[in-house]
């Protein structure tokens, strides 16, 4: 379940979003304003109190926690000594790259040569990093924002370019499903700007259709890569033919 604070502070800026008061709120519910006060203050709300409040803003208890869900702050980036920790264990990675692309347990396990144990412990130490929290009946609830990157060259950077990459581009691109293009171009720097921007683009446009693609069971979905990379960059053999 969404967390007491932040639903408590979404309840409160619903309020002030409508113009309503402590006192105004107080009257409506029968209640004093100071036991209005301290209800918000302490979190104490039962079930039945917090539907009168929604009933008061005009909300269902699920929109409520939706929306508090939606605006609960969400962590961007690890910090260095948290991206070597996750790299330094090979099955800790595999469950954070996993909950990052939304698996539940049962088919991690299902997978991948992981007990339900192994998840669990590896889970926990993603909750102690901010990435994820694990709920009852092992749902998994991210915490990272929606433009969640890793450190620029950073350990887990640093990591894909020593193993991912070599294993990525392991292979012909002959494949209907896969696709390799390279081109070159003598840009000014405004044009290169504007390059870079449609690169972020398209990288935003993937992790959209990985969120329309959440609903659809897991058997149906392919773990896809794109690798967008871009610099000033001349051949080798060609910066050898340079006059000095």
């Amino acid at each position: 379940m969404t967390q007491i604070p932040q639903l408590i502070t979404t309840l409160k800026q619903r309020l002030k979003a409508a113009g309503l008061t402590y006192r105004d709120a107080a009257k409506e519910l029968g209640l004093s304003e100071p036991s209005v006060k301290r209800l918000l203050a302490s979190g104490r709300l039962t079930v039945e109190r917090l539907a009168q409040f929604c009933d008061l803003l005009g909300l269902t208890m699920a929109e409520l926690l939706q929306e508090a869900e939606a605006s609960a702050p969400r962590l961007r980036m690890l910090t260095r000594e948290q991206e070597a920790q996750l790299v330094s264990n090979e099955k800790l990675l595999l469950v954070a790259v996993c909950a990052l692309n939304h698996w539940p347990m049962d088919n991690m396990v299902a997978a991948y040569q992981l007990t339900k144990a192994e998840c669990i412990k590896h889970l926990l130490v993603l909750e102690r990093m901010g990435l994820a929290d694990l709920k009852p009946g092992n749902r998994i609830r991210l915490l990272v924002a929606r433009d969640f990157d890793w450190l620029p060259g950073g350990p887990i950077r640093q990591f894909f370019l020593r193993h991912g990459l070599p294993d990525f581009m392991a292979s012909q691109f002959a494949a209907a499903d896969e696709t390799l293009d390279f081109t070159h171009g003598m840009l000014t720097q405004a044009a290169y700007a504007q390059l870079q921007a449609e690169m972020h683009r398209l990288r935003s446009r993937l992790a959209v259709l990985h969120n329309e693609s959440l609903s659809a069971p897991l058997s149906e979905k392919r773990g896809t890569a794109l690798l967008l990379a871009m610099r000033v960059w001349e051949p080798q053999g060609f910066r050898k033919l340079k006059r000095v």
